[in-house]
Formats: structure tokens, C-alpha cells, sequence
């Protein structure tokens, strides 16, 4: 929604033809959050029918490879996003589909079965009231899936979900079409029975069935379901750029095309203020929207009842969810450093060097003399050290190799927010005496070396965030 409102509310008459749902508690969903900030749940479902309730035909459903329907609607993609009031710039955060958490109401599964248990539970109920109509059913049992779903989100990412936005299978495929298609890059050639993904290495640009299985593909990649979220991940900011290009916005077949498709297959939560949204938006760029991933610690983690799936620690999810997005109302951000040369320079620190507990034991070290501490996270592995600056901070990158005793090269980064170092810990950093020995706490973001990282949003620079600028590529 962030990528295509402004051009909506230029448009006499659409508010009235998009698809609305009583999802969102009455507490949040204002035109201001009162938190600063707007926290959307965007998710993409594997739903059989449009966005009215209506059945896909069988041949649509064929040519989409929908596959066979198991009774259960599951959500195929989950990204949390946030966006300061001034809709200065957005954090596109992926939850993978697989990951292990509490469900409110039902215990410990797949996150992308929340949706589905609580649909089916009150498809059941409604059924024993006596409703009988198809259509009214598929309506409010979505409704009460949707419901489920942001209250397992709230709980795992510690934040409130002010804005709910569904697309289902066939939406997606149209949207594509509409913005005549988005550019991905391949590293290597696939070719997957299952999702019916065939691509040889290298760029292209893709639209309808094509697009779906590129983002729906698992079997085959080297890390499974996180090689599926990069992938989403960079479409989703392929069809950002598109769209916010000038191109798409002044072309009234392709804005009226757009329309149409998201009028069919999207469903935004009610009393949703789009034309207000989009205002908000409207100085929204490529290079200010970037995606990440929640931190992971087992890719292959054994289920009691419901299989592999991907363990995440919540209170590692929540920190760094914080760390990107801030603290939530009437909690209190971290107090400023000493009065020193430092305290202006706040440091994020990420652990790349496969050593437990080095983030965490650098941070504090940073601390110590004077800088603010940002988030700590692992990354992917990497041999040589490596520190981030904004344009024109240098000298604070400095500062901070200087405090670590360390010549690692200082370059800037327009990922990284003004104010700000990031700092990648690649094997060759050898800590200081201050510094060697100490650990991170048990279930910090700072995970043992032997736990999976978040994974790597582009190619080339594995640490870099995916944006909207460029066309990195990726398994």
C-alpha cells in the first residue's frame, strides 16, 4: 500500500471500490499513530477465491499452478512494516512463513497457520449458528484468520499492527501484470516442479504466473524458506521502484490497469484513511524503503506435531524489531552516553565473525567510551572487518575504529541512518584486552556461532539491506 497510494488518491472514486474488513482493534488504525509511527501487516495468501469471497475457476486456479486446496488457507508471505508519521522512510520486515511461535488460543506452531486454525474454527462456528451462505462464510472467517494473525504478530514482534493489507494469489499475479512486470536477477539457473519456477541465471523481468512462482519457490535454494523471503524481498522492492517510478504514474493504462487489480484482490482493514496514507507518502523514494529479516536460530528446528520449521527466539525478535523501529509508547529510549566527544555517534554492531557473543561484549566495550549503543545482530559470515557511515561521517567511523583498535576500512553507506556507525566484526577482528572474554546473555540477538543467521538481502555484499535502488541478485 505504501508503494502505490499517492498515485490512488489522484483518482476520484476509489476509496469506494477497495475491499474493507473489520480486522484492526479500535485502539490503533488512526490517521496519526500515536507512537510516531505506522506498523502495516502485509501478507499474501494462498487464498482460492477473490477478494469479495468469490471462487477462482478451476482453469484460473490452473494457470495460476495453485495446486490442490487442503482445506486451509495459509499465508504465504508476511512482512511487517514501518513507517514514521512523516513517511520520511520505511523498514519492510520479513517474518518467514515457517517460523515457530506462540498462537494465541492454540499454542506453538507455524506462523503461517495462524490464519488458517482460527479461519477454520469460526467457519465451524458459524456454520453450527445456521449460517449457511458460501460468500458470508469465506467473508467472516477470513475476518476472524486476519484477526488471529496480528495478535500472533503483536506477540511476537512486541509492536502494535496499526494497518492490516491482504493480497491473494490472483491479485498478485494481475498487480504484475499491470506495472508491466518487475526486473530480478538469478545467480544460478532453476528449474522446480513444485512452484514450476524455470529461469536461467541472470536478469529478467517478470509479470503474472511467472512472478508467482519466482516469489513462491523453496524447493531447490540453498537455505529453503529464508532463500524464499530474499526473494520476496527483493521483488517486493523490484515492484516498489516500479511503481514509484515516474513511468508507471503518468501512464494511465498501466495506473488504470493497477487499479483494477488491486480494487479485485486486496483487502485493507476498515476505517483506513488511503487518501491521508498517501499524502504521507508521497516523498517516499526507492533508496529510503529497505527490507529486512527477523533474526533466526534453527532453519531445520524439530516440531513436536507439525514437522521442521524455523525456531526463533521472541525476545531476539522483539530487540531487533525495536532496534529498527523504536520504542513502543511508554517505553523510554536508551538514556544518552557520557559527555564526552562520543556521545553523538550511535552504533549498530553486527557479528560476522562466527564467534559467540561479539556484538553484544563489543557494544558494551563502545560504551564504555562514550558512543550510544545501537542494536546487536549476527550476519552472515565474512572475513574482513568492515564499517559503515552515512555521507559526511566519516570521521565518526573513525572514531569508532580507533575505540576498537582496528584498521578496518570506513566507507559510507546510504543504508545508514545519519548519526549513525554500523560496524560488521569479519574473522580477522581480534578484540581488545577491554573486550576479549566477555559474552552475550542467553537468547540475545547476539546467537551462538553455530545458530543460522538472518539472511543475507543481497548478493555481492551480503550484509547490505535490500532497497528499491538496483537489481541485486540472489539464489
Amino acid at each position: 500500500m505504501a508503494f502505490t497510494g499517492y498515485a490512488w488518491a489522484s483518482l476520484q472514486g476509489l476509496v469506494n471500490g477497495l475491499n474493507y474488513a473489520d480486522v484492526i482493534n479500535p485502539h490503533s488504525g488512526g490517521d496519526q499513530p500515536a507512537d510516531g509511527a505506522r506498523d502495516i501487516l502485509l501478507v499474501g495468501l494462498d487464498s482460492r477465491t477473490d477478494a469479495q469471497g468469490n471462487p477462482l475457476s478451476p482453469q484460473l486456479l490452473a494457470q495460476l499452478r495453485a495446486g490442490e486446496a487442503d482445506g486451509e488457507l495459509n499465508t504465504d508471505s508476511l512482512i511487517f512494516v514501518h513507517i514514521p508519521n512523516d513517511g520520511s522512510k520505511a523498514v519492510a520486515i520479513s517474518l518467514p512463513r515457517d517460523s515457530y511461535v506462540n498462537i494465541p488460543g492454540y499454542g506453538e506452531h507455524k506462523i503461517n497457520s495462524a490464519y488458517a486454525r482460527a479461519m477454520l474454527q469460526a467457519r465451524k462456528d458459524l456454520q453450527q449458528q445456521g449460517v449457511t451462505d458460501p460468500k458470508e462464510l469465506d467473508v467472516k472467517a477470513n475476518q476472524a484468520g486476519a484477526k488471529e494473525l496480528i495478535t500472533t504478530v503483536e506477540a511476537l514482534t512486541g509492536s502494535t499492527i496499526d494497518n492490516y493489507a491482504a493480497i491473494n494469489l490472483l491479485g498478485f499475479s494481475e498487480i504484475t501484470q499491470a506495472i508491466g512486470g518487475v526486473d530480478v536477477c538469478l545467480n544460478n539457473n532453476v528449474d522446480d516442479s513444485y512452484s514450476g519456477a524455470k529461469f536461467t541465471k541472470g536478469v529478467h523481468t517478470i509479470s503474472g504466473v511467472q512472478a508467482l512462482e519466482f516469489v513462491r519457490q523453496r524447493h531447490g535454494l540453498p537455505r529453503g524458506d529464508l532463500d524464499r523471503v530474499v526473494r520476496q524481498q527483493v521483488f517486493m522492492a523490484g515492484m516498489a521502484r516500479k511503481v514509484l517510478s515516474a513511468g508507471t504514474l503518468t501512464d494511465p493504462g498501466k495506473l488504470n490497469a493497477l487499479i483494477e487489480a488491486i480494487k479485485k484482490s486486496v483487502v485493507l482493514n476498515q476505517n483506513w484513511d488511503i487518501f491521508s496514507f498517501a499524502q504521507q507518502m508521497k516523498g517516499l523514494t526507492g533508496g529510503q524503503l529497505e527490507f529486512r529479516t527477523i533474526p533466526v536460530e534453527n532453519v531445520a528446528y524439530k516440531t513436536p506435531s507439525d514437522g521442521d520449521a524455523i525456531e526463533v527466539d521472541p525476545q531476539a525478535v522483539k530487540k531487533f524489531v525495536r532496534g529498527l523501529a523504536g520504542p513502543q509508547p511508554g517505553r523510554q529510549a536508551p538514556p544518552p552516553p557520557a559527555n564526552d566527544a562520543n556521545k553523538g555517534i550511535t552504533v549498530d554492531v553486527r557479528n560476522a565473525s562466527g564467534r559467540t557473543g561479539l556484538a553484544a561484549s563489543v557494544s558494551k566495550q563502545l560504551t564504555g567510551k562514550g558512543f550510544t549503543a545501537g542494536d546487536t545482530a549476527n550476519a552472515t559470515s565474512r572475513k574482513t572487518t568492515v564499517i559503515w557511515v552515512p555521507s559526511g561521517g566519516e570521521d565518526s567511523g573513525n572514531a569508532v575504529a580507533d575505540a576498537l583498535g582496528t584498521k578496518a576500512t570506513v566507507q559510507e553507506d546510504k543504508s545508514v541512518d545519519a548519526g549513525h556507525v554500523m560496524v560488521f566484526l569479519g574473522s580477522d577482528y581480534q578484540p581488545s584486552a577491554d573486550n576479549a572474554g566477555s559474552g552475550a546473555p542467553a537468547g540475545s540477538a547476539d546467537a551462538p556461532a553455530s545458530s543460522p543467521a538472518a539472511p543475507p538481502p543481497a548478493a555481492g555484499d551480503d550484509q547490505k539491506p535490500i532497497t528499491a535502488d538496483g537489481v541485486p541478485c540472489v539464489n
